[in-house]
């Protein structure tokens, strides 16, 4: 069971960073700046290039641009085109992948991450109010090596900028962190995230604290905080999530909480959908997955934060609603906005008061604090960070209310669960995976699948999970079938065609599920539909991949078609299923997991046993 728990712990972290994108990695991005956003989905439809071809490139990084074949050539010029890019950024774009040793089935999604950096770093060395000559002949160069795709000369220029900077501190205090927040931005693009997280310190420490650029440093030190913790994230790296947790924890008691309501419509447009629908001046909540417009620095910031996912504003009463489909450009994304715009629903929107925003400020605070306590939580032993999680999480939802935000309340509630359902892996008795379960269903109130179709679906299987968890403990078998429905949901909006790594985790959970009521009941139908959702998982988690992922889907497969071949009286299924079970434990024993090597070795002693039985007879 504990193999299962923490493949569990690992995929709430996948749907955790999906599902708190608009909330744990929300950062304000000020004109010139970079935000820190959640990982980009759908990025071989944006590219247009399969995932092995771009595999290819990025090994080939190096080599002549003449030297490539003419179908890399060919596939160079469509990056170009799809990621909006120059050739020669394209080409660095995949030498920074080259660089990074990433894994291979995470390279199509991080080279659209690096091509919107490189987006926003389109005018990083623009000229500012006050530059010298000097400075301004740095920032030109800095510029045409971004454009060259030259990012550690570039890097280098904008230090010799912040050198020149700095000997007028008083007078260029700004220009100065603004362009070590740029610096911040290049490291970001390149995947350094530690160096990031120096740069944007550097930014926020050019101003003393209560001066009348606090707003400038406390946004500063959130994206510190933010690099931190991918740093942390994904490079497993616990002193960075430790050093992030202790920068929330700052920034909680900067960022002062101001009781305030729901932003609201100051003024219906002459002419707009809105009136025509009959809403008056103050009737109306405009959101986009469940946080307030306003709370959005611009459309750049949008586009990002939400690529691959369905954008929906709403209002609070029956009769508009305007929904967006993600767009895979900046370009086309502006287009789609501008539309809206037109209809008369953006023109609605009001400028957030002061208070509004200290308001959201607090509560993204702790949602980013909880998500950083999480993460750190599921790695270490014990309980302690994960109730801090949860007392996090629970802060934020004073702000993030039911009324006010429909949807960021919903995603709070999502990750509560999934702390609940961490800390019940954990614990004795069922109490902790309860909550999780009741979490999981207060948020499905408003997570609604016509509404939010892919967070419902996440939700679903976050449901399940708990669920499956529980029904292993209890006697019976109500909370196993429960759990079943909640995956066979999901499914049907976590398609193989649209999210395939996570349609493949979605399998794998049904068919432990199915297989531990297959244990319970007679006959073999669970037990054959069991290796059947393995099975299935495996068309799209491979040994070379993801090699431990593999290993537990094929593990588990091995796992069910003991206990099939053992009811069928089968000698050579149960040969077959303790080959797999062993491959799964020797994987798991050479990749480092020693509770998943624990408990496949208890498999493979269960499965020897059956096997001599079986020949016996």
């Amino acid at each position: 069971m504990k193999q299962h728990m923490r493949f569990i712990a690992t995929l709430g972290v996948c749907f955790l960073a999906l599902n708190t994108t608009t909330h744990a990695q929300q950062v304000k991005v000020d004109t010139g700046g970079i935000g820190i956003v959640g990982p980009v989905t759908s990025s071989t439809i944006i590219t247009g290039v399969p995932l092995e071809k771009v595999d290819e490139l990025v090994r080939d990084a190096k080599r002549p641009l003449e030297e490539l074949t003419a179908q890399q050539r060919e596939n160079i010029a469509l990056l170009k085109e799809k990621l909006d890019l120059n050739e020669r950024q394209v080409r660095a774009a995949l030498g920074i992948l080259d660089e990074n040793d990433i894994p291979p089935e995470r390279l199509t999604a991080k080279l659209v991450e690096i091509a919107e950096s490189f987006k926003a770093l389109r005018e990083t060395a623009s000229a500012q109010p006050g530059d010298s000559p000097r400075i301004v002949s740095l920032r030109a160069e800095a510029q045409k090596a971004v454009e060259a795709g030259e990012l550690a000369k570039a890097s280098e220029l904008l230090a010799n900028v912040v050198a020149e900077q700095t000997r007028s501190l008083d007078r260029l205090a700004v220009n100065a962190a603004d362009t070590y927040a740029r610096l911040g931005g290049i490291a970001l693009t390149r995947l350094r995230y530690a160096e990031a997280a120096t740069h944007f310190a550097n930014a926020a420490a050019v101003f003393p604290p209560n001066s009348a650029h606090e707003d400038k440093r406390i946004s500063y030190l959130q994206k510190e905080a933010g690099a931190l913790f991918l740093q942390g994230d994904e490079f497993g790296d616990n002193g960075a999530l430790l050093s992030a947790i202790e920068r929330y924890k700052r920034l909680v008691d900067l960022v002062h909480r101001e009781r305030a309501p729901s932003p609201r419509v100051d003024a219906v447009q002459p002419g707009s959908a809105a009136e025509a629908a009959g809403f008056q001046p103050g009737d109306l909540v405009l959101t986009i997955d469940g946080r307030p417009v306003e709370s959005f620095p611009d459309l750049q910031q949008i586009a990002r934060t939400s690529a691959g996912e369905t954008l929906v504003f709403e209002v609070d009463r029956g009769g508009v609603k305007v929904t967006l489909k993600a767009i895979p450009t900046l370009r086309e994304s502006k287009d789609r906005f501008d539309n809206v715009h037109r209809i008369g629903v953006l023109g609605l929107i009001r400028s957030p008061s002061p208070d509004d925003t200290h308001s959201l400020d607090w509560a993204g605070t702790h949602n980013s604090l909880g998500f950083a306590l999480f993460t750190l939580g599921i790695r270490e032993s014990g309980t302690a960070k994960l109730e801090e999680a949860l007392a996090a999480y629970r802060e934020a939802l004073k702000e993030i209310t039911r009324e006010g935000s429909p949807l960021g309340w919903a995603t709070t509630q999502v990750n509560l669960g999934l702390v609940f359902a961490a800390l019940g892996g954990r614990e004795s008795g069922t109490a902790k995976l309860e909550e999780a379960v009741a979490a999981y269903r207060e948020a499905l109130k408003e997570q609604i699948r016509e509404r939010v179709p892919l967070e419902w679906a996440r939700t679903q299987i976050s449901l399940g999970n708990a669920l499956s968890i529980l029904g292993a403990r209890e006697s019976g078998t109500a909370k196993l079938e429960e759990a079943v429905a909640a995956f066979r949901e999901a499914l049907k909006e976590t398609t193989r065609e649209r999210v395939p790594l996570h349609w493949a985790a979605a399998q794998s959970l049904l068919g432990k599920a199915l297989q531990t009521l297959g244990e319970r009941e007679s006959g073999t139908a669970k037990l054959e539909e069991a290796v059947a959702a393995h099975r299935d998982a495996l068309k799209e988690i491979t040994r070379e991949g993801a090699p431990l992922q593999w290993a537990m889907s094929f593990g588990s497969e091995g796992v069910a078609l003991i206990l099939l071949a053992e009811r069928r009286g089968d000698a050579a299924m149960a040969k077959t299923a303790l080959s797999q079970i062993n491959a799964a434990f020797e994987t798991m024993r050479d990749g480092g997991d020693a509770p998943s090597a624990a408990y496949y070795e208890q498999q493979l002693s269960r499965a020897r046993a059956i096997v001599a039985r079986l020949r016996e007879q």
